[in-house]
């Protein structure tokens, strides 16, 4: 048979470049029809290669290409010192998808059990799904890039993640990219299915979107509180150099108090964008008072030290709130913090040649996780430090739930690539998943205001040097069952899946 040849012919090899050519169908590229090619040319190798060890390798080179291309962008922060780390650039690309890649391969391989077309396709969709959470805990976790991000190019279409999250969204658009794969099967019955989901579920996912969007868009017109955020776009080589500090630092000030001040609620700026430590330096804190509104507060990140009962001095990458006064009235300590760049995994362990080399990475302290801050009569508010946003069902705190959600970044370290513009989206999902507004602030990337259905009320550009005033609803956040019940419901939707699985399994369906 002609498709069994085609399928069988270097299976690997195909895998691999379509694991590449999938990245295409991600933002900011958003080229769904790949997903068709991609997902049933995946599927179709993995029932014509039924052996445990040969779908194990054809997941996992899927996996490679996928993660290792789609991941390449944060290699990027290797290049802003070139002349130390740039050897690391091919490695850290290839590690990325030899890692990852074994997320990809566990389901090719348990999807073996599986013997019937419509089994293996819904056992394969629902531990792509489980894959993806595991993903999002293990060694840390990183769940960027999650297949459902695909469908962030229209807000109406993503709108079902405030249900099941973006895990969830994940499997329906696998689940119909493999579709179009049964036609290749005998029964008509199958076939006429098959035809009827494939156009059933984008109808559903829009219609839902439409409707929710149309219901609760006008909950949010009202004017809010007024947010000035301000992007100053320093490049990453030039942000801790010694000769720069002072004239960054002025930089932000003169920027936070443009014209307008005093209409602002709240000044923003950027992860770390305050090179001193303003909680201990007097000097510097009494500069900013310039930026911080007449009735308002300034919210800046900083390296925050503390000192351990044994001397050392101890770094968080914190945010601290300033009143006009000068006082610190809060701080928040990033509790999820970045392996490989904000410390190193089992440092003492590493062998003695590759020390000088990981001993420039810092070694920062963790927080101890989400909290809600309260500020006067101000609606209480989360805050979240870089790529904590990316967790799905972790940005917030479960025992008191903020009305909003401050996001402070710095994506400087990527350049004009992916990644910035992905971090952004998982921001949007993240609004749309918990139902809350929620505000980003980049020292360099893409700041944006997002409202609780995951739409950019406004945003300054990437690399721009800019600040921007905007109103956040007056509604600031609105329930939604994933935010309630966090990922208990895309497992059971994984569950309800492999068990349905399953079911055709032993029925030969």
């Amino acid at each position: 048979m002609l498709t069994n040849k085609i399928f069988t012919f270097w299976p690997k090899t195909q895998a691999l470049a379509l694991g590449i050519l999938s990245v295409g169908i991600l933002p900011p590229y958003y080229l769904l029809p790949l997903s068709l090619v991609c997902f049933s040319g995946l599927y179709l190798l993995l029932w014509y290669n039924p052996q445990k060890k040969r779908s194990f390798g054809i997941g996992y080179w899927f996996g490679f290409g996928h993660f290792s291309i789609g991941l390449s962008w944060a290699a990027n922060a290797l290049l802003i010192d070139a002349e130390t780390y740039g050897w690391l650039y091919p490695i850290a690309i290839a590690a990325a998808g030899l890692f990852f890649g074994l997320f990809i391969g566990l389901p090719a391989v348990l999807s073996t059990f599986f013997k019937s077309p419509w089994s293996k396709l819904l056992a394969f969709t629902g531990l792509w799904g489980l894959s993806e959470w595991l993903r999002s805990f293990i060694l840390t976790g990183f769940p960027w890039n999650l297949l459902g991000s695909a469908l962030t190019f229209n807000p109406q279409y993503f709108q079902t993640v405030a249900i099941y999250g973006t895990y969830g969204l994940s499997i329906v658009l696998l689940l119909w990219s493999i579709l179009p794969s049964i036609f290749l099967f005998h029964g008509q019955r199958s076939k006429v299915c098959a035809l009827g989901l494939f156009i059933l579920i984008p109808g559903l996912i829009w219609s839902y979107g439409y409707s929710r969007i149309n219901q609760l868009s006008p909950q949010f017109k009202t004017p809010g509180i007024n947010i000035r955020m301000v992007q100053p776009s320093i490049e990453q080589d030039k942000k801790w150099a010694m000769s720069a500090l002072e004239d960054n630092f002025a930089r932000h000030i003169a920027l936070g108090a443009a014209s307008g001040l005093e209409k602002v609620d709240f000044v923003i700026w950027g992860e770390t964008a305050s090179p001193f430590p303003l909680d201990m330096d007097s000097f510097h804190r009494h500069q900013v008072l310039e930026s911080v509104p007449p009735h308002g507060y300034l919210i800046t990140g900083l390296v925050r030290v503390q000192t351990s009962p044994y001397g050392e001095l101890l770094p968080y990458n914190s945010m601290l709130i300033i009143n006009k006064k000068g006082e610190i009235e809060n701080y928040y300590d990033k509790a999820h913090l970045v392996p490989f760049g904000e410390y190193i995994p089992l440092r003492r362990f590493l062998p003695e040649w590759i020390k000088p080399i990981t001993n420039t990475v810092a070694n920062f302290q963790a927080g101890p996780g989400p909290r809600t801050i309260n500020l006067g009569s101000y609606p209480p508010f989360g805050v979240l430090i870089c790529y904590e946003i990316i967790f799905p069902a972790e940005i917030t705190n479960s025992n008191q739930r903020p009305e909003w959600l401050i996001n402070l970044t710095n994506d400087a370290w990527y350049g004009d690539s992916a990644g910035p513009r992905q971090h952004l989206i998982a921001t949007r999902l993240r609004a749309a998943e918990e139902g809350l507004s929620i505000v980003r602030v980049a020292n360099s990337g893409i700041s944006a205001a997002i409202d609780p259905l995951g739409r950019i009320i406004g945003q300054i550009p990437l690399n721009q040097s800019q600040i921007l005033d905007v109103s956040l609803p007056s509604k600031l956040s609105t329930k939604t069952i994933y935010g309630n019940y966090g990922n208990f419901v895309p497992i059971i939707f994984i569950s309800l899946l492999i068990i349905l699985a399953i079911y055709l399994c032993l029925h030969k369906i």
